[in-house]
């Protein structure tokens, strides 16, 4: 008897690998097909599903169209790194697994960025080093980079040096030139044809302004800020009048925003209650869930994005503004829909109870950062006077914030403190200033708020064996934390190598306020791995947390949005939307995008630091080495918080060696160093925004 569709289950990608595995040797597809014919499968789903794990490098397709395990076959798959040297690494994709080198007469055509399946030939010094056999998935067929005239043929060089290829321009205007900056997608990859091929599609503006520095970032790395009509109307048909029914009504609490002045989305709200044992805060956050439906246009393109991008003179949202900046934003005096957690803290800043309801409630008043701080740190009597009426809240935020503190810093948690650059732009958009950013007390009391209620949410999936996108931070390794030790030694700073974080956190307490604080921050942090998501928990070594996970950000960050949903399904008792192997595909694809947009926010930091200073070359200034390399040493100016780099080649009193372990520079004759932590005097010599260099000299006395 013919089966109902109804009783037709999908095959799962597990299936197809528990399959290949026991069949211990590469499987066909007709093979495959006959094996999963009870489920009734057509052999287009069967393909796709092996595309899938294929993208994934679970899987390679071998000449003779069979299909077997990478693992079985010392294959790895992973991403294609490049280094100055023309050379690069493989980062693979499986949790733990080393990079694996691979030299550039080894690239079979692959370009940085792409992702590859590498075979692994041999160990070097106990380092695995292989070839790549197989492009699986190009990184993008857009480049940005400069137009090189050659023999009346025109290419273009990618400004990025890690794409170390020239593009021969195909079907373009005569008239661009020479050493124009322009945007042109690939028409032809290495080892397509003779020469790699492309097509101008846009030339840029020169990089004279914060906002050309800032189109030009967008398009390097494929950011967007424009939402199709399509997304844009569908955002406004989910706008509709408010209906509290099945909500928890918390409209009667008195509920504040803080956020920088120039915030313009509010994703939560905060309010205090004292009780007999300590404390009650509620969190509230925005029910973004509520208008993005799962499988929407509107949510895959806010998965294809995975977070908000913040420019110093622009924002390229998650969502579309309606959304963003309108329904989802917890606007003063507005009813909003949330999702509150209730936290119950003891005298000692412990929680005691936690609990979670979707509700609805209206912000009582919008704070600033500095408006907080004036009124309960500095007690300013006129900002005291203007928050008189929820004064007395914001006197009992902070000091369960200062508990808050107190019981992370008992467990172990790292808090670095690093400045973050502060772009104030003039009325043209111009570069003003560029100063550090203030860590008020301000933030800290938000920040306590937030950590609390994500670990909330965190342990509450954790006790019920929920899957989710948890946010995991694993130890460092030992071999990346020699730098930092070597660092201390050199400095004569104490350390207890007990590899807890604790010992980490009592060496940055030790260096608060002197010379090397931000040194040492800067170096323990590049030791440290880098947090990102995974649908199993596994702790969060940094904050010294069993359980966490983002719960507080859902109008800018996609993982929050995710698990608002799977919390909202278990508190109505319905299975959770997603399951495990959904939730692993998207914390791979998330902390990427995460890893993507970081880097595109630092080097937009960085050109518009060579922009500010393109009319100071000439001028001598103060800093502090904060970095040594083998080819000079980066110096960190105390007016303002830009750095450059000192050449090898620009110090001529001396020949000049690196001393790894010593983080110094030092001369063979004069035996005159320069280490991490002195202060130097330099002069500005090369300020160059399109090739992203600043460059300084050592002044004369």
């Amino acid at each position: 008897m013919k089966k109902r569709k109804k009783d037709i289950h999908p095959i799962t990608a597990d299936q197809v690998l528990r399959v290949l595995s026991s069949a211990r040797r590469p499987v066909g597809i007709d093979e495959l097909e006959s094996i999963f014919r009870g489920g009734e499968p057509n052999r287009r789903e069967l393909l796709k599903l092996l595309g899938t794990l294929i993208a994934k490098g679970r899987v390679i397709e071998l000449r003779n169209k069979r299909f077997g395990l990478t693992k079985e076959m010392d294959l790895v798959s992973g991403t294609l790194a490049c280094t100055r040297s023309g050379n690069g690494f493989v980062i693979p994709d499986a949790e733990g697994a080393k990079d694996i080198f691979v030299s550039s007469r080894n690239f079979n055509n692959a370009v940085h960025g792409d992702r590859v399946t590498v075979r692994l030939d041999h160990y070097h010094r106990g380092k695995p080093e292989g070839k790549i056999i197989r492009i699986t998935h190009r990184k993008s067929n857009n480049i940005i980079g400069f137009t090189k005239l050659s023999d009346n043929i025109l290419y273009v060089i990618p400004e990025d040096w890690r794409y170390n290829i020239e593009y021969k321009v195909v079907k373009s205007k005569t008239d661009i030139g020479d050493g124009r900056l322009v945007v042109a997608q690939v028409t032809a990859f290495p080892g397509e044809k003779v020469e790699p091929e492309c097509r101008i599609t846009k030339v840029l503006r020169d990089l004279t302004s914060v906002s050309s520095i800032s189109k030009f970032i967008e398009y390097k790395h494929s950011l967007s800020a424009r939402f199709s009509k399509a997304m844009e109307q569908e955002a406004r048909d989910r706008v509709a009048p408010l209906a509290p029914s099945g909500r928890k009504d918390q409209r009667n609490l008195r509920f504040v925003t803080i956020d920088g002045k120039n915030a313009r989305d509010f994703d939560d709200a905060v309010a205090i209650e004292r009780s007999s044992h300590g404390f009650i805060l509620h969190v509230a956050i925005a029910d973004v869930s509520h208008y993005v439906r799962a499988g929407s246009l509107l949510d895959q393109e806010a998965l294809k994005r995975g977070t908000s991008v913040y420019f110093p003179d622009r924002v390229l949202p998650m969502l579309p503004k309606t959304l963003s900046n309108g329904i989802c934003s917890l606007n003063p005096l507005e009813d909003r829909y949330t999702v509150t957690a209730k936290l119950e803290f003891d005298r000692e800043g412990r929680v005691a109870n936690s609990s979670f309801h979707p509700s609805i409630m209206r912000s009582a008043m919008r704070l600033t950062y500095e408006a907080v701080e004036k009124a309960v740190v500095e007690n300013d009597a006129k900002t005291r006077r203007k928050l008189e009426a929820i004064l007395p809240d914001l006197t009992d935020m902070a000091e369960l914030a200062g508990l808050i503190t107190c019981t992370r810093e008992k467990r172990g948690s790292i808090d670095f403190d690093l400045p973050e650059p502060e772009v104030v732009l003039d009325i043209e958009g111009g570069v003003r200033q560029i100063l550090r950013a203030q860590r008020l007390y301000s933030h800290r009391i938000i920040e306590e708020f937030m950590i609390a209620a994500n670990e909330a949410v965190a342990r509450f999936f954790e006790a019920r064996g929920i899957p989710a996108l948890f946010r995991i931070h694993e130890p460092p390794e030992r071999e990346k934390l020699r730098d930092f030790e070597r660092l201390l030694q050199g400095l004569g700073i104490g350390y207890k190598k007990t590899g807890a974080s604790r010992a980490l956190q009592e060496v940055l307490n030790s260096v608060c306020g002197t010379n090397y604080e931000f040194i040492v921050n800067r170096v323990l942090l590049r030791s440290m791995k880098q947090a990102r998501y995974f649908s199993h928990n596994r702790g969060h070594y940094g904050l010294a947390s069993e359980s966490y996970l983002h719960f507080t950000s859902p109008i800018r960050r996609y993982p929050d949005l995710v698990c608002h949903r799977i919390l909202k399904d278990t508190l109505a008792g319905r299975q959770s939307a997603y399951n495990e192997e959904e939730l692993a595909a998207m914390a791979s694809h998330l902390s990427e995008r995460e890893r993507l947009v970081m880097e595109a926010e630092r080097e937009l930091e960085d050109r518009i630091r060579i922009l500010y200073m393109k009319d100071r070359v000439g001028e001598i200034f103060e800093g502090v080495i904060s970095h040594v390399t083998s080819f000079g040493f980066f110096v960190e100016l105390s007016e303002m918080f830009v750095e450059g780099l000192v050449l090898l080649s620009a110090l001529a009193d001396d020949y000049y060696h690196f001393e790894e372990d010593r983080f110094r520079i030092i001369g063979g004759r004069t035996h005159k160093s320069y280490r991490v932590g002195d202060t130097v005097t330099i002069r500005v010599v090369l300020a160059d925004v399109e090739s992203n260099r600043l460059h300084f000299e050592i002044a004369p006395a």
